[in-house]
């Protein structure tokens, strides 16, 4: 539709004609409705205080209805009888049963887990206690849910206007989309709270993950992180296992080198996540092998992971720089792939183990392999293997294997096979598609 045919459809000559015509209307003759409809439209456009705005519903309903009053019960976010915020309006020649029915209101007893047949019962109680009145009882709703109810009283010997019906229940129309957008406002701001809250912890979890990686003798290193969401359950760290030594000793000293996965995506892998980093620092600081590290660590970890119904896999493994070695343990995580320069061929390394946090008395098997010029070890979480593209395929051990190898064998620097890995991903799943859960990949290569 052009802008041209919207204005003629939208003009004022066309919406007149429509009213006239399907309502009956001359805009003559209601010229008042047609200013209390303006002024609905300017509060609902820029109203920030519902109670201003249920003021000036009642101020409506008292100016535009003088023969009858209104009582206006709105619920709250929850459902709740809105207590604070009802409304009562009509002429002051009522002001003796305005105050008969603020009082019967505050005696009348809602649960405070309301539910709508409550309404019903007060609506009964209300027609035999004021049966002067005929009281009828309009719904307060907008897209199929309940806003509140409004309850009109008129004297038995007046008759019902048309017009002033149509009136009315456009006045409670514009009520229920004010109070709707006014609970809108609000969620919106909670969530947009939520969404702060999770940027700073998201923020403060890429901190826990190395900035950059360390300095060892002899290995070129490189490490990436891509989180699903903004917080992952995805982990790797690189540690020395002596602290207290001059960063030239530390550089050929022994060095801890995991890689683990929170089952699950978001805001609890990631608390998981952090909580796991520091309990196994701590662990790591005394020195024992990985299958030991690993044992203390579901010991430490399985009350926590048990009440959060979760669990974790784990690569725990340790380099030494002088002898080239390294020893392992696997906590049911994918096992690394170590591309043997000298045979040109891709291991696996593996090693019995159970994930942490399911078993009590889980035992774990230490590995260990020499390692030589040349080789490379990939470390990975199982978002990179889970990947899938537009057709459901997943990209599965098998291609990681044969892209691996293949870079492997073009003599290219650690950070360049890191970042070709994630290219080759992304080519995969197809362009400007999310990965389904975290990925990490560290790349270790002897030089």
């Amino acid at each position: 539709m052009s802008n041209n045919q919207r204005e003629k459809l939208l003009s004022n000559d066309v919406i007149k004609n429509f009213l006239e015509k399907d309502n009956k209307l001359s805009f003559e003759k209601n010229e008042k409705f047609i200013e209390i409809a303006s002024s609905l439209a300017y509060y609902l456009k820029s109203f920030s205080n519902i109670k201003r705005f249920l003021d000036y519903i009642s101020l409506l309903l008292k100016h535009t209805f003088t023969q009858q009053l209104s009582l206006v019960i709105p619920l709250d976010e929850k459902g709740e009888i809105w207590k604070e915020n009802i409304k009562f309006s009509g002429d002051t020649k009522n002001i003796k049963m305005d105050n008969e029915i603020k009082s019967y209101f505050k005696k009348f007893d809602f649960s405070k887990n309301f539910r709508l047949k409550e309404i019903y019962i007060f609506e009964k109680d209300l027609k035999d206690k004021f049966k002067e009145y005929l009281i009828h009882s309009y719904k307060i709703s907008s897209r199929g849910k309940c806003r509140g109810f409004v309850y009109t009283f008129n004297q038995e010997s007046l008759n019902k206007s048309v017009n002033n019906e149509r009136n009315l229940n456009f006045i409670i129309s514009c009520l229920a989309v004010g109070l709707e957008n006014y609970w809108l406002i609000k969620t919106k701001k909670k969530h947009e709270n939520v969404d702060r809250e999770i940027s700073i912890g998201a923020e403060i979890q890429s901190q826990l993950l190395p900035d950059f990686c360390p300095i060892i003798f002899g290995v070129d290193l490189a490490a990436h992180c891509r989180p699903a969401l903004q917080l992952g359950g995805d982990y790797y760290d690189f540690m020395s296992l002596k602290t207290n030594i001059s960063e030239k000793r530390r550089e050929k000293a022994r060095w801890a080198l995991v890689i683990g996965d929170v089952m699950g995506k978001g805001i609890p892998a990631g608390l998981l996540m952090t909580m796991l980093r520091g309990m196994l620092r701590a662990e790591v600081l005394t020195g024992l092998p990985p299958d030991r590290i690993l044992h203390d660590l579901n010991q430490l970890a399985i009350d926590d992971l048990d009440q959060s119904h979760r669990f974790i896999t784990l690569f725990y493994s340790d380099y030494d720089p002088r002898t080239k070695k390294l020893r392992y343990a696997n906590a049911a995580h994918n096992p690394p792939l170590l591309w043997k320069s000298s045979e040109q061929k891709i291991i696996k390394l593996d090693s019995e183990g159970f994930v942490l946090g399911l078993q009590n008395d889980a035992e774990y098997e230490c590995g260990q392999v020499q390692l030589n010029k040349k080789d490379i070890i990939l470390y990975y979480t199982d978002g990179v293997t889970d990947t899938s593209n537009t057709l459901g395929e997943r990209f599965d051990e098998e291609r990681l294997i044969k892209s691996f190898t293949n870079l492997c064998q073009q003599s290219l620097k650690s950070k360049e096979i890191l970042n070709k890995i994630f290219k080759t991903l992304d080519e995969f799943t197809g362009k400007n598609r999310q990965l389904e859960d975290d990925a990490s990949i560290v790349v270790f290569q002897l030089d």
